[in-house]
């Protein structure tokens, strides 16, 4: 009772042996503000606490509501199994095979729940590298924090009560500001290799230091990445894009050497002056729109960081003699070929980011009926902000976006002016026109060519009458 009192007082990390005792934390103990909580959330867990059940917000949200942040997601974790969580709720569906997890749907929020897992057994399926296949083993709380990665997501919070339950030290580790694995660390790399790209997003958004411990073995056992299905790989990558702090991941991947393999040639891009600055550009406009709430598409998102892979194959095709359009396809072939491998990029981003890469000609062709088409494409608006990306990178001349800003922003009378200046991307007339006042000669015999040849025009032309 001392001890655990000392632990309370100082924050003092638990010992393996106490790790079926949790330190219990009151409201003023914690500081969690319970206005963010999510009131469906609360919903879900006062109705399986009123139906016997424990239950328990879980993981990140506790840990972002230890840091006086609001939860975009809310888990709950109970010792009610998945069918007995769905008999609870009208909409409720069982989804998952290597672990059966349970959404709780109110309208558009989501609420996941999880029954407590136990201990990895012995006999659970697992490949050639110690990836654990399938484990639907239940068990009990202090064992479900045990199977938890780190010991700042393995805190389980009650609204009800409003007290926190810490059994690895996830307290004094977020009052320091340490990312550290539960466990051992290669055993738990090993176990999920997913954990190596979780440790790089969470230490990358949350502004944390990797434990030393925990750092260690990265490097050594990146390669085990490419053992996990590339789906799972995909869904990682795409939060750690998507976490509003895109660019300190792509940089803490590259720190802790995971950035191989993920998206290819990536790291030889962010090495070019080019390369680098639209890819920064591209990551600080999606960072800037996560943090505001705005809606970030990933297929715009994707097509960025791949661009100038796709601008160096375009170019290759057309060197050797490919026409510009057929060359532009057959390079946004051979880069999104490279990438499923990998990353396995569903149908529907793909085709985002072939339509997007297939628009940058059409913004070249500023005459005739060609820009008011492209203003009715759908993907329109995505493409501009591309574009708009390619100018403040200095790929391409700033002129050209402003002309389209201007021309998507005119009325039918503004468009018409813009459309009869020269804004051809190669002036055809101008330098025609040169040559004409450079050669005085050739205009006299122009002209002469011309008088001789006017007899028709001299018996019937409107002047001569």
């Amino acid at each position: 009772m001392i001890k655990k009192l000392i632990r309370r007082i100082l924050g003092k990390k638990q010992s393996p042996a106490d790790n079926t005792v949790p330190v219990v934390l009151g409201p003023k103990e914690h500081g969690i503000d319970p206005r963010l909580v999510s009131s469906n959330a609360i919903r879900v867990t006062q109705t399986l606490q009123e139906a016997g059940f424990k239950a328990f917000l879980v993981g990140g949200a506790v840990r972002d509501l230890l840091l006086g942040v609001k939860p975009k997601d809310f888990d709950v974790a109970t010792n009610a199994t998945p069918e007995q969580i769905k008999r609870l709720f009208r909409r409720a569906f069982i989804i998952g095979r290597r672990f059966q997890i349970v959404h709780v749907m109110f309208g558009q929020d989501l609420i996941e729940v999880t029954t407590f897992r136990g201990t990895t057994s012995a006999d659970a399926p697992k490949d050639a590298h110690g990836r654990v296949l399938r484990d639907n083993t239940f068990g009990n709380q202090h064992e479900d924090a045990v199977r938890r990665d780190f010991t700042i997501n393995a805190m389980y919070y009650d609204p009800a009560d409003q007290t926190v339950l810490d059994y690895h030290g996830g307290i004094p580790d977020i009052r320091s500001r340490t990312l550290r694995i539960i466990g051992v660390p290669e055993a738990r790399f090993r176990e999920d290799p997913v954990r190596l790209l979780r440790v790089v997003r969470f230490a990358a958004k949350l502004d944390f230091t990797i434990d030393p411990a925990t750092r260690e073995p990265i490097k050594i056992m990146a390669p085990l990445i490419n053992n996990v299905p590339a789906a799972r790989v995909f869904d990682e990558m795409l939060k750690l894009l998507l976490s509003g702090h895109a660019l300190a991941c792509l940089k803490q991947l590259r720190k802790e050497g995971l950035h191989h393999g993920l998206l290819p040639l990536l790291d030889v891009v962010l090495e070019q002056p080019l390369g680098e600055k639209f890819v920064r550009l591209a990551l600080a406009s999606t960072d800037e729109r996560v943090r505001q709430g705005k809606p970030v598409s990933p297929g715009f998102l994707f097509a960025s960081l791949l661009w100038h892979q796709v601008v160096e194959k375009w170019k290759a095709y057309e060197a050797s003699g490919e026409h510009s359009l057929p060359a532009l396809h057959l390079a946004a072939d051979d880069v999104l070929d490279a990438q499923t491998d990998k990353l396995a990029l569903q149908r529907k981003i793909a085709g985002d980011m072939r339509d997007i890469w297939a628009m940058q000609p059409r913004f070249d062709r500023r005459v005739g009926k060609s820009p008011y088409k492209l203003l009715e494409n759908l993907r329109f608006r995505a493409g501009y902000d591309f574009l708009m990306l390619r100018c403040a990178s200095g790929e391409i001349d700033q002129e050209i976006g402003d002309w389209w800003t201007a021309f998507q922003e005119a009325d039918d009378t503004g468009r018409e002016a813009l459309l009869a200046r020269k804004t051809r991307p190669t002036g055809e007339e101008a330098p025609a026109r040169k040559r004409r006042r450079k050669s005085p000669r050739s205009g006299a015999k122009a002209a002469d060519q011309a008088g001789a040849g006017s007899s028709g025009a001299e018996r019937t032309g409107p002047a001569d009458e």
